[in-house]
């Protein structure tokens, strides 16, 4: 069980680096949305081109990191959407194993199937150094590897709560309720 927790230890920290860089990366996408806004109008006014493809593309690809990569983050601090009219009433026990079934049941087999179905699209891409089809654009292939390194994250972080939960749910049932997020 130790060497379970080693584990979820260390995806909780990948996952806690790669959402700390990603809150990073919303300056810098601000930045460059407000100087594409600024751009587009003043140069309206003086009859320049202020802004490019590349800086509009390359603010759709910063808002695309932050969602992407910082998914997983969100998930570890439990940070997603979810309904939560019964779920909040429940007791700690029930929750945790939502929270456990969910990570294996759905979590851990969507992230691995979706892995497996956006890598031919992303080798491809590489192949071929896809492109964007607007002039000055940026290329198509990085962006498009982060999807699958998306769904690693994810899956990731699902066999970390998937170990954390299940140990919760062993103090459980040894009647260790007081302790079951000890050490978690």
């Amino acid at each position: 069980m130790q060497k379970l927790l080693r584990l979820s230890q260390i995806i909780d920290g990948i996952n806690e680096s790669v959402g700390k860089f990603t809150v990073l990366l919303v300056p810098l996408m601000i930045v460059i949305g407000v100087w594409n806004t600024l751009g587009r109008k003043i140069g309206n006014l003086i009859g320049q081109n202020l802004s490019s493809n590349s800086l509009i593309e390359g603010q759709a690809y910063l808002f695309a990191l932050v969602f992407l990569l910082g998914a997983a983050y969100t998930f570890k601090h439990n940070g997603h959407v979810r309904v939560d009219a019964f779920y909040d009433h429940w007791p700690p026990k029930r929750q945790t194993w939502v929270n456990f079934l969910g990570s294996i049941l759905f979590v851990i087999p969507f992230c691995s199937l979706m892995i497996y179905y956006v890598w031919s699209p992303i080798v491809n891409s590489w192949e071929v150094w896809e492109v964007s089809p607007d002039a000055g654009g940026l290329p198509r292939y990085p962006i498009k590897s982060v999807v699958c390194i998306f769904f690693v994250l994810l899956l990731l972080q699902g066999i970390s709560e998937a170990i954390k939960n299940g140990i919760k749910l062993r103090r459980f049932s040894l009647g260790q309720e007081g302790e079951a997020d000890h050490g978690l």
